[in-house]
């Protein structure tokens, strides 16, 4: 026994020991294990669009998020963020009035821009995740010095494919004099012409400019009013009046299509994500692309710690409560005392409408919804 320890003892110095007659190498018999420098690449198991994990807690069973190595690993610019004050869902009584509300980890607000009103290109500098929305956002940069009060820096909404070193513009105020050949910078009297106006080779010469116009400006990530936007092309961060912020369709993955240009030339027909078809004023600028980050409505949380750290506090079940406290509460079991679904103040949340836009609602309610919704059957189908 004692000899055969030995033999095993002398056997790894011989394998751990250097070559003879070659300093500093070390023979191949036996090689140093390296360990991972960090944790998360040791339980990582990358697929094709997400990331998992090997389930060594039941935390990381189930958690799964979306493969984003294009985005920005360092701080914001801090220029751009405002610190975000916590209300808890309460209002400036102090009364709840958005429910399951609280908690959170702290986070700053980017101050993205919705207007987009400085024109001229912009470079792409990188792609960053926002705390505050499910879609990513841009670091674009001016190339006047004097843009934005001298800060030239600011955030926008990044569509789906742009990446840094692109290049992004703004024609909201207008497009500059010379883009395309026989263009003067006037939108007016290019695209609302009549027939009687102009002849039929006039109207020909104006076609083809408003063609290279397109070619020339409809890109991803640029702004640009309804009409210079050919139909069937996606857009993003719709605006519903010409001199206010974009306010529409800006969620991760989301995106509107363009139907139609109304002939009167005031207003374009949109198709929303929800399948409704809406009459926007043409004069309304929109962004060319979709959202990024499509994969978020796929993600899993894992756990329910992690959805505390968004600031969303427990859901708790009407038939688990009393009955003083829900409309599905009391009794003894599990049973909702033979009621229609409702919410805790008593609305039917199931097939009843309780909000009623468009031509089905009351008279002048809104005007510009030409075509609703689907649901129930419609939506199925």
């Amino acid at each position: 026994m004692f000899s055969a320890a030995k033999a095993g003892v002398r056997l790894l110095r011989t394998c751990s020991s250097t070559s003879r007659g070659v300093p500093g190498t070390f023979r191949c018999y036996a090689t140093e294990v390296q360990l991972p420098s960090n944790i998360n690449d040791a339980l990582a198991r990358n697929s094709a669009l997400f990331k998992t994990y090997k389930p060594v807690t039941p935390g990381l069973r189930h958690l799964r998020r979306p493969l984003n190595d294009h985005l920005w690993r360092g701080r914001p610019i801090k220029a751009l963020t405002i610190p975000l004050r916590k209300k808890g869902g309460r209002n400036n009584q102090g009364r709840i009035t958005i429910r399951h509300r609280g908690g959170g980890h702290k986070r700053r607000l980017r101050t993205v821009d919705f207007m987009r009103t400085d024109g001229g290109p912009h470079d792409v500098i990188r792609i960053e995740y926002d705390p505050g929305r499910t879609g990513h956002i841009a670091l674009i940069r001016s190339r006047r010095a004097k843009a934005n009060n001298g800060l030239r820096y600011s955030y926008i909404i990044a569509p789906e494919s742009l990446r840094a070193g692109d290049v992004v513009q703004s024609f909201r105020c207008g497009i500059p004099a010379g883009t395309v050949p026989g263009f003067d910078g006037r939108l007016d009297a290019s695209m609302n012409v009549t027939e009687n106006e102009v002849s039929t080779r006039q109207k020909s010469t104006q076609s083809l400019t408003i063609g290279l116009l397109r070619a020339a400006t409809v890109r991803t990530g640029n702004v640009l009013p309804l009409k210079l936007i050919p139909p069937g092309t996606p857009i993003h961060c719709i605006s519903l009046f010409p001199e206010r912020r974009m306010t529409l369709v800006r969620s991760a993955g989301t995106y509107a299509m363009v139907v139609t240009h109304e002939e009167d030339g005031k207003y374009s027909q949109i198709k929303l994500q929800s399948g409704e078809v809406r009459r926007v004023l043409q004069a309304c600028c929109a962004t060319i692309g979709k959202v990024s980050n499509p994969l978020h409505r796929y993600r899993s949380l894992g756990k329910a710690g992690r959805k505390r750290w968004l600031g969303r506090r427990p859901h708790v079940r009407g038939t688990a409560m009393n009955r003083c406290d829900h409309p599905h509460g009391g009794g003894r079991g599990k049973s909702k005392g033979n009621k229609h679904p409702r919410s805790i103040w008593g609305w039917l949340t199931k097939g009843k409408r309780t909000r009623r836009p468009g031509p089905k609602g009351p008279k002048g309610s809104n005007k510009m919804v030409i075509k609703e919704r689907p649901r129930g059957k419609e939506k199925r189908q």
